[in-house]
């Protein structure tokens, strides 16, 4: 997310020049990063951004709003899945409270979103997944 600009402007030229379109690198970075995010889910919403952000050729806050749509795709599988093989083994007050922290928290982020300049939305994101990788790492 930091480097997306640079990156942005590397793949574009190698565009021009190639005639490539980078497509099956994002399909396939996207279908990683819905596997990992059915399973495990903590960074997807980075990792989404990151790769969305690198390929197409969109500002950061539609990238942003696709990454939603992504993660909740695969979210939304990953329950069905979850409901059909374990549905015994669920802490349905978990799944209230994620839920509703999800709900409200997808209304303020992308309301937040749609009003940052790029760069500042940018920045908030490398700063909270910086922060949140220190916390990982230090136990």
């Amino acid at each position: 997310v930091a480097v997306q600009p640079r990156l942005n402007r590397w793949i574009q030229a190698r565009r021009e020049s190639r005639h490539a379109h980078g497509g099956p690198a994002l399909w396939g970075g996207v279908l990683g990063a819905g596997i990992y995010g059915g399973y495990f889910g903590a960074a997807q919403g980075i990792l989404l951004t990151a790769l969305l952000g690198i390929f197409l050729d969109d500002d950061l806050q539609r990238v942003n709003g696709l990454k939603n749509i992504l993660a909740g795709i695969v979210n939304g599988t990953a329950a069905v899945l979850f409901l059909a093989v374990a549905f015994d083994k669920i802490d349905w007050w978990v799944v209230l409270l994620i839920s509703v922290g999800s709900t409200l928290g997808g209304f303020v982020g992308a309301g937040v979103g749609r009003k940052l300049k790029p760069w500042m939305l940018r920045t908030v994101i490398v700063c909270v997944g910086s922060i949140a990788i220190v916390k990982l790492l230090a136990g």
